[in-house]
């Protein structure tokens, strides 16, 4: 059970660290920790997530609360179930782009609130060690819910396209297939690894990993697609790549995003931290309110409650919606771009070219044995410029910035540079590698 109880969710390799007999436990803890009555319960397609649920519902039921099983969906789904048949909580079974020996849990409050390591996670996994319970005198109830025509309208209530544009879709044999299933016939769709399989045959199911877009790149080149799809392994993250073949930073996805919603009149939008300037540029010509947000799901979620935000958008591939119960919603990002592809009369090539102003580093991780020492002498060494702790050390110059960030996990420094020149880039990247590898 070790190290299964994580910063965001419960992942573990199963059977060894996470078995039904450890899912029980945990479907007893959440219900003592959170007092729910009523909670929905999603999963993905992986062969262990049946017995898994099952499990989970008994020790749920087992304290006398009631499980909407909405059986094979998407994340995003999940979380609009929570708000939509008015839940106590939910909890979605995925290990998202984990490989198929991977199990997890993600666990939320009403309204998709997401429970993590310092809001509940810690407390359950106490819960779980304790073992001790008493059983309801009632016990809960199983029912089932099918989400997908809800999911549906809900998605197509925002459609503002006037043709339908062709996109190439790499479902990753996973549960992008739910996410669109709703809105497909509104797009010529050429489909990649549709075929549900939680070996995942064909690849990763990780847009971060870049590698796994060459084939979403190339059939969008050979199809003349408007653009391409590619989904994680629970649909919560989509890697976007423009009419050329060119896969879209997900930071300046979010500006496009933006693009799309502040048509509709001023609002206010997070972008986090380690998005390039041209976001929160591209937010204020358009007459938003811009918002730096820190890294993780669960704190953009609060942050976005805080600022009454309508959307956020983060650098991993999340995208935040208010009206998914302030939680991503990847088919409605891909709607998003369709609507502004429509409305521009441009490419999604011609709508991303201008945006990409400054020249990124990307995020860099470096293995070290004490990150105190290191973020000490950077924070020294770059106090004469515009310098905030948000999450980790941020400093700002006039053509060039950075963030530097521990891990969550384990001994990782992550470091980000942008600058006006790929040369000033380079530069400042290696000067701040030196500091942090020597």
């Amino acid at each position: 059970m070790a190290g299964i109880f994580k910063a965001y969710d419960i992942r573990g390799i199963y059977p060894d660290q996470l078995d039904e007999q450890l899912a029980e436990k945990i479907g007893r803890a959440y219900i003592e920790f959170t007092k729910a009555r009523k909670v929905v319960i999603g999963m993905d397609m992986r062969p262990h997530s049946p017995p898994i649920f099952d499990a989970l519902s008994k020790g749920i039921t087992d304290m006398g609360a009631d499980v909407i099983n909405i059986g094979l969906c998407s994340t995003p789904m999940s979380y609009y179930a929570n708000g939509k048949l008015g839940a106590d909580g939910s909890i979605m079974i995925t290990a998202s782009h984990n490989t198929a020996e991977w199990c997890g849990l993600k666990l939320c409050r009403e309204h998709a609130i997401p429970i993590g390591g310092n809001t509940g996670i810690a407390d359950i996994e106490q819960l779980v060690q304790k073992d001790t319970w008493t059983p309801s005198a009632r016990k809960g109830s199983i029912s089932t819910y099918d989400i997908e025509p809800d999911y549906a309208a809900f998605l197509r209530s925002f459609v503002r396209m006037d043709r339908k544009l062709k996109v190439v879709v790499d479902y990753a044999n996973a549960m992008g297939s739910s996410e669109i299933k709703g809105i497909e016939d509104l797009f010529e769709i050429i489909p990649l690894y549709k075929e549900l399989d939680g070996t995942f045959p064909n690849h990763e199911a990780n847009p971060l990993k870049t590698e796994t877009l060459d084939v979403l790149r190339a059939k969008v080149i050979e199809h003349g697609a408007d653009f391409g799809a590619g989904f994680d392994g629970d649909a919560d993250r989509c890697g976007f790549v423009d009419d050329r073949g060119e896969i879209i930073p997900m930071d300046l996805f979010t500006a496009l995003i933006a693009q799309d919603i502040l048509a509709d009149g001023p609002a206010t939008i997070l972008y986090d931290l380690r998005s390039s300037r041209a976001v929160r540029e591209c937010i204020e010509e358009c007459g938003g309110k811009a918002v730096m947000s820190r890294v993780g799901h669960a704190f953009i979620k609060a942050q976005m409650r805080e600022n009454d935000a309508v959307f956020a958008g983060e650098l991993s591939g999340h995208y935040y919606f208010k009206e998914n119960n302030t939680a991503e919603s990847q088919g409605l990002a891909m709607i998003k771009l369709a609507n502004l592809i429509c409305k521009s009369g441009k490419t999604a090539h011609e709508l991303v070219t201008p945006l990409r102003k400054y020249f990124s580093s990307g995020e860099i991780n470096s293995k070290v044995r004490d990150t105190a020492p290191i973020l000490t002498e950077i924070r020294a060494k770059y106090k004469d410029g515009n310098q905030f702790e948000l999450d980790g050390i941020s400093t700002e110059y006039s053509n060039w910035w950075f963030n530097v960030r521990s891990s969550n996990t384990e001994p990782l420094l992550r470091l980000i540079v942008e600058a006006d020149t790929p040369e000033l880039m380079e530069q400042k990247r290696d000067e701040l590698l030196a500091i942090i590898r020597k």
